[in-house]
């Protein structure tokens, strides 16, 4: 044997004990689930309470029967029926969301943002929600989060080995202790008390064991006086916000109707949708019968994303192939969101007025993002929000879109 076959036989038999000691240690690191069978999967609740939470794909996504109960709760403590209602749908879009904020804040100021009567949320959407449906109280906290934030104080990043046995790329206990400390009892108190005013703020995750999205009623969790309740809703905004693969899922406890405890595996709402409203198959005109809705419904979506792609020339390698995949993918389903909610408003008619960020911003920025959560870059894009809402820049009513009476 040659010495450049005895070198070659050296590496070889290194490589082998260190692929089984990798191995090995994955095996050790590897998240330990018990997880619904499937046959339970449907009956599993939480909170003790069947109506906190619905599937976010079919007719029961918003049972009657709680909107019944809801305009109970009006009648009880004298809420927002009779009135004319306005709707927020806060889509997903990462550090994007400065947009959203900026928006949100610049309204404050107009002293033309309405009383929401419902706000749903996806991803960086669901972190925005619940100070947008709060309102002005909450505007320095949400100029806070989109402005100041930078990525260290939202993930951590993990070893090889750790990688290898875990269940994301990262670790997102920085965002998970942000959430806490955001999320107070004094938030959740008064989520409960919109509630009872007859008030609704709703978020999405994806349950990946059914591949199916979630909606969860989050004000009526705040008011529902159980004891986890806090530690579910903070739980319910981080799943909402983390990509699966990159961030690791949140696994909630669930109970059988026989009492059983198990888990469920939650992700980034943003996997079945970038944003929602309610369900083909609901019979809106019958809930605003019940809520005795005056006048016409306005729905207003803040879309923290560019509708139009944006040429950018790719590096023939596995990650910026990919990334640029999954961006193209939430793009087109962006759209389809937005002509879903277009289509069900003309169908039941609602008014519709929608923003988005324009093309060639970050050209008017000047600045170019060096990290996933560039505070630089979120600032900028929080300000050019806030003064394009002070311009009167930002709505565009979305039917005189398509006729082209607007640009």
């Amino acid at each position: 044997m040659n010495p450049a076959d005895v070198g070659l036989h050296r590496v070889k038999v290194v490589r082998i004990p260190v692929v089984v000691l990798c191995l090995l240690l994955a095996g050790c690191a590897s998240v330990v689930r018990n997880p619904v069978p499937e046959a339970d999967h449907r009956s599993v609740t939480v909170l003790d309470n069947p109506d906190v939470r619905q599937w976010g794909d079919g007719s029961g996504s918003t049972p009657l029967s709680a909107i019944k109960d809801q305009a109970e709760w009006e009648k009880k403590f004298g809420g927002v029926m009779h009135t004319e209602h306005n709707y927020l749908v806060i889509s997903g879009g990462g550090p994007r969301g400065a947009y959203g904020a900026g928006v949100l804040t610049a309204w404050t100021k107009l002293g033309t943002r309405p009383e929401f009567t419902i706000v749903t949320g996806v991803s960086t959407g669901a972190l925005t929600a619940p100070f947008a449906f709060l309102g002005s109280k909450y505007d320095e906290q949400l100029k806070t989060v989109y402005t100041t934030l930078d990525t260290r104080q939202i993930i951590n990043t993990r070893n090889f080995f750790a990688i290898l046995g875990g269940d994301s790329v990262v670790d997102t206990s920085p965002l998970k202790n942000l959430i806490e400390k955001l999320i107070d009892d004094e938030l959740i108190s008064d989520l409960a008390r919109e509630y009872r005013r007859g008030r609704a703020l709703i978020v999405g995750t994806t349950n990946l064991d059914a591949g199916r999205p979630v909606v969860w009623n989050l004000t009526r969790m705040a008011a529902s006086d159980h004891p986890e309740a806090a530690k579910l809703i903070r739980q319910v905004l981080l799943a909402s916000a983390s990509i699966p693969g990159a961030f690791p899922p949140v696994y909630i406890e669930v109970e059988s109707p026989d009492g059983t405890k198990y888990d469920e595996m939650h992700v980034d709402g943003g996997v079945s949708s970038q944003m929602f409203f309610y369900p083909v198959r609901m019979d809106f005109q019958e809930v605003m019968e019940i809520l005795d809705v005056r006048g016409t419904p306005t729905i207003y979506i803040i879309r923290n994303a560019f509708l139009h792609p944006e040429y950018k020339t790719i590096s023939p390698r596995l990650l910026p192939i990919a990334g640029r995949t999954i961006d193209s993918l939430i793009r087109t389903q962006g759209l389809g969101d937005f002509f879903r909610i277009a289509t069900l408003a003309e169908r039941d008619g609602l008014d519709l007025n929608v923003t988005w960020i324009p093309e060639g911003t970050n050209e008017q920025l000047e600045v170019t993002p060096t990290e996933e959560f560039d505070p630089r870059y979120m600032k900028a894009l929080f300000e050019y929000g806030h003064q394009r809402t002070l311009n009167g820049e930002t709505w565009s009513d979305f039917f005189q879109l398509l006729k082209g009476e607007e640009k």
